[in-house]
């Protein structure tokens, strides 16, 4: 057998080779939670959190994505702010729910500045290559009708400048039941946790297609 013939071989096996061993599978995409206690699941058995039951749903629906929650209790939208380049950096997250806004709803805090928090963590997300979805809350009326109302209208106005998808309310459904809610009033009980996923989901699950 002359070396030109061998070479012929070891090249056209090597070809072989190269086609016969599969390519490795993709990894999974990532969803990114980043929220508040109502998102942590404060509270509640982890595997009952709504963020829990999202992981369950996209496995039950062989929906090609993990959940990371970065949820942290007590978060507002400064706190995020400072936290999310080193969430993004972490997860690499394809789709990131922003679900801030209720501490600083409760703290009476400006909402020019919730406004702007929000909107550098969308930034964030969109220089990371990562799609948002956007979570509106409401705050009771302690502080009065003008602030509740400019309050919620903020996550409209950064959904329509930003074009991004957006939930109206997070708690839709069952914010003025107050027994389900935990006994501070303020932290949905277990079984609201399917309600949210579903109020999420509706919005979410365009992305998912």
């Amino acid at each position: 057998m002359t070396r030109r013939f061998v070479l012929l071989w070891v090249w056209v096996l090597c070809g072989i080779v190269q086609w016969a061993i599969p390519a490795p599978a993709a990894a999974a995409r990532t969803i990114l939670v980043f929220g508040d206690s109502l998102s942590a699941g404060y509270g509640l058995p982890r595997d009952k959190a709504w963020v829990s039951l999202l992981a369950e749903r996209l496995k039950q629906n062989r929906i090609d994505y993990t959940v990371a929650n970065a949820s942290l209790s007590g978060e507002t939208t400064l706190g995020g702010l400072g936290r999310i380049n080193a969430a993004l950096t972490r997860h690499k997250p394809d789709i990131v729910l922003i679900a801030l806004g209720a501490n600083d709803g409760l703290r009476g805090q400006s909402i020019d500045s919730m406004r702007s928090n929000l909107e550098g963590i969308v930034t964030a997300c969109r220089k990371a290559n990562s799609r948002v979805v956007l979570i509106g809350m409401r705050v009771p009326p302690n502080y009065g009708s003008a602030y509740v109302n400019k309050f919620h209208a903020v996550y409209g106005e950064i959904a329509r400048r930003y074009q991004l998808p957006l939930v109206p309310f997070l708690l839709d459904g069952f914010a003025q039941e107050r027994d389900w809610f935990q006994a501070d009033g303020l932290h949905p009980a277990e079984r609201a946790q399917p309600v949210i996923l579903d109020t999420v989901w509706k919005t979410l699950a365009t992305l998912l297609k």
